[in-house]
């Protein structure tokens, strides 16, 4: 066991998905329980505090502090146990939430609180913060279903806390050492306080603020396991859990609901609540227009909706019953859907578990924050709640999404504050100070489910008596009484609008800046508030590509959260201290495969590959570059040379002692077989296409460098199929490129240079009204996405990036009537498609061609580019691979066509599985020939 204090594993901890940021002094990353306990007993020989850290989802700042981090998400986890029959679970704190359901489902159970963070959360942080999730009205929080807690106190004591009968209490009060005195000064503090116990602490369900000390009273069972539920690290580490399983309800639907307004809809909860639904969550109009086009298909009319989940045993009884409640609500509603495909439920689902991501940039592109996006008020007080805090948003003068768990009055919001002066900090604290009166006005909750960590600890005395305060304190020492336990936390407070890690971005950093950061206001600075550290990049199970080498490594490093803290850490300066020149941020992009699926899979929008192009091209401003960056970032140039002597080239890669030669010098993975040439580029062999259009629909094929001198059959194919279907096809008069390569390897001024190149190219044909067809992805998705940010304000780079098109959104303008080619097939989308350009055209070209497709889920192919060639990638680009794509090859029959449009993917298929992968262009022309 070993306390790690290196200023890169520091800086990765300084904060979790809060405003707050504390520089630990070491971080621990125990591989068992008992080096969790020699952990916690380093920290005891030197007096250093310990902060219990589980996924970093943490959103009031529970869990990063002036202490040592013990993190258990990487090693600590799994599930000991799982008892069906009695419905009960034995668990490590650090198993992620979903992995738990994975292993219950087949029994028909499930753990029954469910974050929206459910894929990446640990049991112990769900346990620290009392977490509820969606269907708690239905299964309760997380201390409704603890039933034992395997603790470790600060001075060493090990014990298991559940439920005990007074005479339990009695015994183990009367054992020698810290158990038995724990026992007793708890059964003195429930003795002497029973009336405050029981008149001040609230049994409504999301009064999670404070201690739980309920649970100690008498009639509750004096269970000491649901009083440490929700303490945030403050009194115990939790080394394992037992906790109870909810039964799987056999049929489910999900109701829409539309309302005129957010108000509407919370005043509709009571109508709602007495019809025993499994979920009534809500969204607004103002969330809903943050989604990309398309995805809020399927919503009703409205401006708010509640999306009612309801259970039935027998097949119709669930549907029945929602369409039910709809006609009672009647005009309530401005229009209603009831889904019964999980798949449409699932789509739809999406929007509320993404709330807390999407909403950190409101419409007109302003940043939100947390700090008051987890009160709670009783379900029937909701709209008045709401309308209270409408009115202190107006007067402050802040704006918020609203979304949440309508059905137990816990709404989330995240509020346009400016925490970057001090005026607005100043404004900041005013309105938490408010909005606490508020909700204690409506006798609510500060937190309903997050946690009050350093967002709310300071506002406790308004919502509780000093009596309350004062036996919350009395309880923490009873555990902790040197206050080393996550200090400043619950007790002894930190200020709400201190330790905020919103910072501007240095002049000497912001000013040097190549590219344009279009989506963030031209500001490198305001592109690093985007990752808020909701954390979706650290799924190691499910659908998406981010983040793949996350999902192969597991270290936090390695996910696009902890790179993104990296380079917001140069950015403060405290422990990255030499700017672009970072070592630490260098080593930890290295394994960035630059694949562009954070830019669609995080809520937020994160474009690490762009991050990574701007700092490489930074740090090694006027240096020596890797060898690789001449090799494979000058590719284009490399192969229009090696196109003169193709056979030579082939010959001399052909050969290991040369080959070997060659890959060394190049900085290129020995493992990696080198690319075999065409014996003439594509645009060579049709020079006839280098003319001017004099057809209805003038369209220009780009050559992109991979598959002109090495695949030239797919342009060909696409030339054959873009004709049929009624288009001019011809060739740039001149050799162009896109730069990809310059931006992938960080020489961003070499890229531009070639792009004005290039628009000087086209730009003939762009004012000739001239679409332009891409047929590799990763240079269409430049064109459409990165484009304006390398050139911004560019006539021609606008016109090019809204004129091209890939082939298959070519043939849905211009449909081409093919033969049943009558074949399975299985596609492997690139990642930059996925990103970027979408897949839904090429699914119904592949349908339009009598294809039976399966769209693979397959991540990134790990290839990516320049990634999988680099030496020192071979390891983690295979992996990455036989995450999903692999075996999914594999396993497909040998009459199986495999797809993928991706040079990159081909080429890892291939060189990996032994099948070869088909561009879609290919397959197209030989429904044309048949």
């Amino acid at each position: 066991m070993e306390i790690l204090t290196d200023a890169a594993t520091l800086a990765l901890y300084t904060t979790d998905a809060s405003n707050y940021r504390h520089v630990p002094l070491g971080v621990v990353l125990p591989r068992s329980v008992d080096e969790v306990a020699a952990a916690v007993a380093a920290c005891r020989e030197r007096g250093l505090p310990v902060i219990a850290r589980g996924g970093g989802t943490s959103v009031a700042g529970n869990s990063c502090g002036p202490g040592v981090v013990i993190d258990t998400s990487r090693f600590v986890r799994g599930v000991a146990e799982l008892d069906p029959a009695a419905r009960l679970a034995r668990v490590a704190p650090g198993t992620v939430l979903d992995d738990l359901q994975a292993l219950a489902a087949p029994h028909g159970l499930r753990f029954g609180p469910d974050p929206s963070t459910h894929s990446r959360c640990t049991i112990g942080g769900m346990i620290g913060n009392n977490a509820c999730g969606s269907h708690s009205v239905a299964w309760g929080r997380t201390a409704d279903v603890v039933r034992e807690l395997d603790v470790l106190l600060y001075d060493g004591t090990r014990f298991t806390a559940g439920p005990a009968t007074p005479s339990e209490v009695d015994e183990r009060a009367a054992r020698p050492g810290t158990e038995g005195r724990v026992y007793r000064e708890l059964r003195t503090l429930v003795r002497e306080n029973l009336g405050l116990l029981r008149t001040e602490l609230s049994t409504w369900p999301r009064r999670v603020s404070g201690y739980g000390l309920e649970h100690l009273l008498p009639e509750n069972g004096f269970d000491l396991a649901k009083a440490l539920v929700g303490s945030e690290g403050t009194c115990v580490t939790v080394l394992g859990a037992t906790v109870a399983l909810a039964e799987l309800p056999k049929h489910r639907v999900l109701a829409v609901l539309g309302f005129p307004s957010d108000i509407a809809a919370a005043d509709a909860v009571p109508s709602i609540l007495p019809w025993s639904p499994l979920t009534v969550e809500g969204v607004d109009a103002q969330l809903v227009a943050l989604l990309e086009p398309g995805r809020a298909d399927g919503l009703p009319p409205g401006e708010a909706w509640l999306f009612v989940e309801m259970a039935g045993d027998e097949p119709g009884l669930a549907e029945e019953r929602a369409r039910s409640l709809a006609n009672e609500l009647g005009d309530a509603l401005t229009g209603a859907t009831v889904l019964a495909d999980p798949a449409a439920q699932r789509r739809l689902w999406r929007i509320r578990e993404e709330g807390a991501g999407l909403a950190t940039r409101l419409a007109d592109g302003s940043e939100a924050w947390p700090g008051w996006e987890d009160a709670a008020v009783p379900p029937e007080r909701l709209g008045s709640y709401l309308r209270g805090f409408k009115e202190l948003m107006r007067a402050h003068g802040r704006q918020s999404v609203v979304y949440g768990h309508y059905g137990e009055g816990c709404l989330h919001l995240r509020l346009d504050f400016d925490l970057l002066s001090k005026p607005g900090v100043a404004g900041f604290r005013r309105f938490l100070e408010e909005a606490a009166d508020l909700v204690a006005a409506h006798g609510g909750s500060l937190s309903g489910e997050h946690g009050d960590g350093q967002a709310r600890s300071e506002l406790l005395s308004r919502m509780y008596s000093r009596e309350m305060l004062a036996l919350f304190a009395r309880f923490k020492a009873i555990f902790d009484p040197d206050g080393r336990m996550n200090p400043g936390i619950l007790v002894d407070p930190r200020p709400v609008d201190a330790d905020l890690r919103v910072r501007h971005a240095p002049l000497a950093i912001e000013d040097v800046t190549v590219l344009g950061y279009p989506e963030d206001r031209g500001s490198f600075g305001q592109a690093m508030r985007r990752c808020v550290g909701v954390g979706k990049c650290r799924n190691t199970s499910g659908p998406g590509v981010m983040c793949p080498s996350y999902r192969v490594t597991r270290e936090e490093k390695h996910s696009t959260r902890g790179r993104a803290h990296l380079l917001a850490e140069m950015i403060n300066g405290e422990l990255v201290t030499d700017g672009w020149r970072s070592e630490e941020v260098r080593d930890a992009l290295d394994l960035c495969l630059s694949c562009k699926g954070c830019l669609s899979d995080c809520p937020v929008d994160v474009d690490m590959a762009t991050y990574k192009a701007e700092f490489l091209h930074q740090h090694y401003r006027r240096r020596v570059r890797p060898a690789s960056h001449y090799s494979m970032g000058w590719l284009p140039v490399w192969l229009r040379a090696a196109a003169f002597v193709p056979r030579l080239a082939n010959a001399v890669a052909g050969r290991p002692r040369l080959a070997a030669l060659l890959k060394r010098v190049g900085g290129i993975a020995p493992e990696r077989d080198l690319p075999e040439f065409a014996p003439a580029p594509f645009t060579q062999a049709r020079r006839d296409l280098r003319r001017r259009a004099t057809g209805p629909k003038p369209l220009v094929l780009w050559p992109d460098s991979f598959n002109n001198y090495l695949t030239p059959g797919v342009l060909d194919a696409a030339t054959e199929v873009l004709t049929a279907a009624g288009y001019d096809v011809v060739l740039p008069d001149r050799s162009v490129c896109c730069g990809l390569t310059w931006v992938s390897t960080g020489q961003l001024g070499i890229a531009r240079k070639v792009l004005r190149r290039t628009l000087s190219v086209l730009a003939p044909y762009l004012d000739a009204g001239y679409e332009v067809a891409g047929l590799e992805p990763s240079c269409t998705a430049l064109f459409r996405g990165d484009l304006a940010a390398l050139l911004p304000g560019d006539r021609y780079a606008r016109l090019l990036a809204s004129r091209t098109r890939t082939l298959a959104e070519l043939l849905e303008r211009s449909p081409v009537e093919f033969s049943a080619l009558d074949v399975e097939a299985i596609t492997q989308v690139h990642c930059h498609q996925h990103a970027v350009l979408g897949f839904a055209a090429d699914e119904a070209a592949l349908a339009a061609a009598g294809v039976r497709n399966t769209t693979l889920d397959s991540g990134c192919c790990g290839l990516a580019g320049n990634f999988g060639f680099e030496r020192g990638h071979y390891d983690v680009s295979v992996a990455c691979a036989e995450d999903r794509l692999l075996p999914a090859v594999r396993a497909a029959p040998s009459d199986t066509v495999v797809l993928s449009d991706g040079f990159s993917c081909r080429t890892q298929i291939a060189q990996e599985s032994g099948r070869e992968a088909l561009h879609l262009a290919e397959l197209l022309r030989r429904a044309l020939r048949r």
